[in-house]
């Protein structure tokens, strides 16, 4: 049986195996999906010794989107404007191919999912590493107005904003001082995984504002919050862009594209 993992730390609070489960049963697929916590010094050998057992892909989180994009042997477009990698598929040869299907499933989840017309609207990212990375790519593809990237490291934004400067409205701005009243704030930080949110200021949401977090679940509540207290019009976690990229995922590995929205609606419902 054909063996996959994602790898973080943390990880044991991961539904991917639970989703990849749902995906392989309702395609027909024979596979095994596990989460792999690896220690922070050590995913490269944890990867290897993944692959040397025979595993055939992975998914990646936090914190090590970055070094698998280092330590991949090919990626693909996304990924490698990314400089990140979300997604690994091990080829015939053993050779590791990145892919990066975040900004995929962010996309599908504010277009299909929640009916969200980005086209011309103003967009603030909050963060910068590889989780905002990901998505810039798509999200200007998408044809947004204006894109600003606010950082707690302000020279982080301004690298990533001259990097995808080519690709579309894009700019760096101070975390204090974004702009007011922006159509959707997106946070990419990991402040919620510590019970935090990110140090915004209040008047970058207005009552016409959705508002989205890149995780899910408990960690995607102190931002929600904030910005239900400053008044937006609708708050989501992430979830949804979970399933949507791993289903990328999914189809990248297996070649069969499976249904989201019963798995999402399961996983909604599980709590």
């Amino acid at each position: 049986m054909d063996r996959y993992a994602v790898f973080g730390h943390p990880v044991k609070h991961s539904k991917s195996p639970q989703i990849h489960a749902a995906f392989a049963s309702q395609t027909g697929q024979a596979l095994r999906y596990e989460a792999i916590e690896a220690p922070l010094d050590g995913f490269a050998g944890t990867l290897r010794a993944f692959v040397a057992a025979g595993g055939r892909g992975g998914n990646v989180t936090v914190p090590f989107k970055e070094q698998a994009f280092r330590l991949a042997d090919r990626c693909d477009a996304l990924a490698s404007q990314a400089q990140a990698v979300n997604t690994l598929r091990v080829e015939a040869d053993g050779r590791l191919h990145g892919f990066n299907t975040d900004g995929i499933g962010l996309l599908r989840d504010l277009t299909d999912n929640l009916r969200l017309d980005l086209r011309g609207r103003r967009v603030l990212l909050v963060g910068a590493g590889g989780a905002a990375a990901g998505v810039l790519g798509p999200l200007l593809g998408a044809g947004v107005g204006e894109l600003v990237i606010v950082n707690r490291t302000a020279a982080r934004a301004q690298e990533l904003a001259a990097r995808f400067g080519v690709l579309g409205p894009i700019e760096a701005a101070p975390l204090q001082a974004p702009g007011k009243g922006f159509d959707v704030v997106l946070n990419a930080t990991a402040a919620g995984l510590g019970g935090r949110a990110p140090a915004v200021p209040a008047d970058v949401f207005a009552p016409h504002t959705v508002a989205y977090d890149l995780v899910y679940g408990p960690a995607a509540a102190p931002f929600l919050e904030l910005a239900r207290g400053a008044g937006a019009a609708a708050g989501h976690d992430g979830l949804g862009m979970l399933v949507e990229q791993a289903a990328e995922a999914f189809w990248l590995w297996r070649g069969v594209r499976p249904a989201t929205a019963a798995v999402i609606a399961a996983l909604r419902g599980a709590g």
